[in-house]
């Protein structure tokens, strides 16, 4: 009789999942991974790096990757028994996805390696699950961007937001621009060395991110976190506005009271607006975001709009206005922070990322829904549940002002179609879990920032809701989660050992 299983180390959870009585497929030296050429190859890498078995076609058994017509886009479906295996994909991506779920049913028993008696059909919850890498407060390098990639797109995710820009450096090498990088590049926070992407490295990031079904969504953050661009063209900046909440980051942290055409290394923010009723601004808009468009094949171009604290509310509206109707006018669209929200002229198609809190918040709340009454989605990132750069334990790496420590289980413990009233599942285009970096210095960082709390978030975007699946709790969860700790490590990816979760013994990935 099938049976549904909770108890295996599939994260995120499939939509729909049976094991059955007969008898497992068992891999060994010999057996054949064909069909579909780019999704068998893939697979045939990683299950030799999982098993260090010679998969050369010689021997018995066959797993074999097909695409099919029918289905909705990155599902996949797996049928598995004794004499062999079946993945049928209704695009490239659900090959890719479906590669994952193998990968992850793959075990080791006492006569070798096999897969269980099983039928899995899937498919994602949203379109869009997303998470953001900041390259802006501490830069990363491409190899660092790349080996990220590898570790989102292994949990499904599908888009990757660089924050290419921000009070403390600008990180793309634009032709139009130059002294962007030349003069605004050099630093990060607390005075660490800065860097940049040429074109050539930003198309490398892309095409990576391609090859593994990822987006990337790349942000000019504006009119606000600009102190960057007044240290490369004075002329476009206003000077800081310093206030008792500055003043009071800088005690607290460090890194100075920012300064007009100074290099800022500081945590504040806030403080920095580019000069709204300047036409030079536009003219600035129209090259950067031009170049910018040019250079990537994604449909969204992200223009920030957060904490813009230092723009009189009329000139944010006003600037938000004209450059949302910039990206448009490139065939993009556009991407702004919640706060754009109370601009009542932006272009109507312009999708809104929310990262408040979960507690019903009324300016922001109503911010987020002018996205939705105008025909548009939101991208939901509340900050208390899957803002990365949050401390997990109470004496852990990060920060605390999103609503104090973000546990795993915290992570974990919430619903978009019910996060903010008069949002609906229809209204949310997807998930993103950013990473700021005011902390984060290396490609370790990263990790343990990001793992196991990234998990959270992509069974969130990509598994049914907690109504339609008995394994949406915390309990499977935490267990399944428990269980690819070895995989992980295998990996090597330096996770945090949460000590929320039932963590597998290492000699299960082996």
């Amino acid at each position: 009789m099938p049976h549904p299983t909770r108890d295996l180390p599939l994260v995120p959870y499939p939509r729909s999942i049976e094991i059955r009585s007969g008898e497992p497929f068992r891999l060994g030296d010999g057996t054949s991974v064909t069909g579909d050429a780019d999704a068998s190859a893939a697979a045939a890498r990683m299950l030799r790096a999982r098993t260090g078995l010679t998969l050369d076609g010689t021997g018995p058994g066959v797993i074999e990757f097909r695409l099919v017509a029918a289905g909705d886009p990155e599902s996949y479906a797996i049928e598995a028994q004794a004499d062999g295996v079946v993945i049928a994909g209704r695009d490239r991506a659900g090959l890719f996805y479906g590669m994952l779920t193998l990968g992850q049913l793959v075990a080791r028993d006492d006569d070798g390696w096999s897969l269980p008696a099983a039928s899995v059909a899937d498919a994602p919850r949203f379109g869009y699950r997303g998470v953001m890498l900041d390259v802006a407060r501490h830069f990363h390098p491409v190899e660092t961007v790349k080996a990220f990639i590898d570790r989102a797109a292994g949990l499904k995710l599908n888009v990757l937001h660089l924050h290419l820009t921000d009070d403390q450096g600008w990180r793309l090498d634009l032709r139009s621009r130059p002294e962007l990088t030349a003069r605004a590049s050099v630093t990060s926070c607390d005075g660490d060395p800065g860097g940049f992407y040429t074109a050539a490295d930003y198309a490398d990031i892309v095409a990576y991110a391609a090859e593994r079904h990822m987006t990337v969504v790349p942000e000019f953050d504006m009119p606000g976190h600009t102190h960057a661009v007044g240290v490369a063209y004075p002329e476009l900046a206003e000077a800081p506005v310093v206030t008792d909440h500055v003043l009071e980051v800088v005690h607290a942290f460090g890194g100075g009271i920012p300064a007009a055409g100074v290099p800022y290394t500081g945590l504040a923010v806030g403080f920095s607006s580019l000069r709204i009723h300047d036409e030079a601004t536009y003219d600035f808009l129209a090259d950067v975001l031009g170049e910018l468009a040019r250079l990537t094949p994604g449909p969204y171009l992200h223009i920030g709009g957060d904490e813009c604290l230092g723009t009189a509310p009329e000139d944010f509206a006003e600037f938000m206005e004209r450059a949302t109707r910039i990206v448009a006018d490139l065939g993009k669209i556009p991407m702004t922070w919640h706060e754009a929200g109370a601009a009542a002229r932006i272009c109507d198609d312009t999708v809104g990322q929310y990262w408040g809190l979960r507690t019903p918040d009324g300016i922001a709340d109503e911010r987020a829904r002018s996205f939705v009454r105008r025909g548009s989605q939101l991208v939901l990132s509340p900050a208390d549940t899957t803002y990365l750069d949050m401390k997990s334990t109470t004496d852990g790496p990060g920060l605390t002002w999103a609503d104090g420590v973000t546990t795993v289980e915290r992570s974990y413990a919430w619903e978009p179609a019910t996060l903010i009233e008069g949002v609906g599942a229809d209204d949310i285009l997807g998930v993103e879990a950013p990473l700021w970096t005011e902390l984060v210095r290396t490609a370790g960082d990263i990790d343990a920032m990001a793992f196991p709390r990234i998990a959270s978030a992509a069974e969130i975007a990509w598994s049914p809701a907690p109504t339609d699946s008995t394994a949406r709790t915390w309990a499977s969860f935490s267990e399944r989660v428990g269980r690819l700790g070895p995989l992980w490590a295998a990996a090597g990816i330096a996770f945090t050992r949460s000590p929320e979760i039932p963590w597998a013994d290492a000699s299960a990935a082996s």
